[in-house]
């Protein structure tokens, strides 16, 4: 189960979960193999030479021009399934080959072509700045063969690229290509840790990104601050979408936030919606919560009923939910479980380990004997230096 298992096969991008790893009979299905090169890039590649392939072997494919080096990741009848959800259609794509599994050779130079980029990419950097370019170039990811490179690009407008790629070529002497890509894009290039505490979706395994709007985060009554909203890519957090509609599927049952409700007292505006409890909020003020007072979904529909019918309550609560808060606030909790103190053992065990050493003992008597005696020194010291100040006792 280790390689060609259901676990990652090492620290790879948008790993997919193996499930038929122990068919063996599906690996024979097709001869097409997925390979996973730098960071999010993959391809789907034809094993025409029927060569054994495993999960995590490294393999030279075919490329324009040259080769290049990846590992693969699938084999079997779920990279067909995987072609399908990628929309990757053999017939409309070119097909490119397998060669053969990369020799040490292949591997030392793919690495020392790797290890170019980190340079590679700052001085690009350098020299889009000089030619005034509004764009930015986030990575670049060398071939295996180090005969090309591909630099990816973040840019509002349209660039002209043509004095570019003349400097890149002249400059770094290999084949450029330009691919441009979005903001979210390149933070799953990237990758992170995400306020949630684990990898970001979009580097683990989110391919296509639909678009977020606020309105999601109204749904789920999010604060619409800008800095909590964003993700590591400067835009709406993805994570937003995959809730949305289960909040609007559980808002119908919601009355609407723009109806008010009166009592005899004063007019309720909506304040706040626990979709969870299924409670909302109220308060007298449109601006800040004053005199919130929070009921269930069912006592809304009942005022806003009464309220049509020309009729208001004496107050928002039901008694028996003015009742029920009146003993939650009087409620002294308890330890109910039983369960006694972490340090119940610890003065006994201070007394057996004490009573244990006899030298101990010694050493502690001796100390309070000498706390007594420095005391009582200086208690007799305090007596003669205070002066007296009674007039009786300075007359005599």
């Amino acid at each position: 189960m280790n390689k060609k298992g259901c676990c990652n096969t090492g620290n790879k991008k948008l790993d997919v979960f193996d499930w038929m790893c122990d068919l063996p009979e599906t690996e024979s299905d097709t001869d097409y193999v997925e390979v996973q090169f730098k960071n999010t890039r993959k391809g789907y590649f034809l094993n025409s030479t029927k060569i054994p392939l495993e999960k995590g072997d490294i393999v030279a494919v075919e490329a324009s021009p040259g080769h290049d080096i990846g590992e693969v990741t699938l084999v079997g009848r779920l990279v067909l399934a995987q072609m399908k959800r990628n929309n990757y259609d053999p017939e409309k794509n070119e097909i490119r080959r397998v060669y053969r599994k990369a020799k040490e050779t292949d591997i030392e130079k793919a690495n020392k072509a790797r290890a170019k980029e980190q340079e590679t990419m700052i001085k690009s950097r350098q020299i889009a700045e000089k030619l005034k370019l509004d764009m930015k170039i986030g990575d670049v990811e060398y071939q295996g063969d180090g005969n090309k490179a591909i630099f990816y690009y973040i840019a509002n407008e349209r660039v002209d690229f043509r004095q570019l790629i003349k400097v890149f070529a002249e400059t770094f002497g290999i084949r450029i290509e330009m691919k441009q890509i979005g903001a979210r894009q390149e933070a799953g290039r990237i990758g992170g840790i995400g306020p949630c505490g684990r990898e970001i979706c979009c580097s683990k395994w989110m391919k296509s990104f639909s678009s977020v709007s606020t309105s999601a985060a109204r749904y789920q009554d999010l604060s619409l601050n800008p800095q909590k909203l964003a993700g590591q890519c400067a835009k709406l957090k993805c994570c937003m979408n995959f809730e949305v509609d289960v909040y609007v599927d559980a808002l119908k049952d919601f009355p609407s936030k723009e109806i008010n409700l009166e009592t005899l007292d004063s007019t309720y505006y909506h304040f706040k919606t626990d979709v969870f409890k299924g409670l909302i909020s109220y308060s007298t003020s449109r601006d800040f919560g004053a005199n919130v007072v929070t009921i269930g979904v069912a006592r809304a529909k009942e005022i806003i009923a009464m309220n049509k019918a020309g009729k208001k309550p004496n107050s928002l609560a039901e008694k028996s939910e003015r009742k029920e808060k009146h003993k939650e606030e009087n409620t002294d909790y308890e330890n109910v479980v039983g369960q006694d103190s972490l340090t119940r053992f610890d003065k006994e065990a201070r007394r057996a380990e004490s009573n244990d050493n006899p030298r101990r003992n010694n050493q502690s008597n001796r100390g309070r004997s000498n706390r007594r005696h420095n005391k009582y020194r200086d208690n007799e010291r305090t007596k003669t230096l205070v002066k007296p100040t009674n007039n009786t006792q300075n007359e005599n």
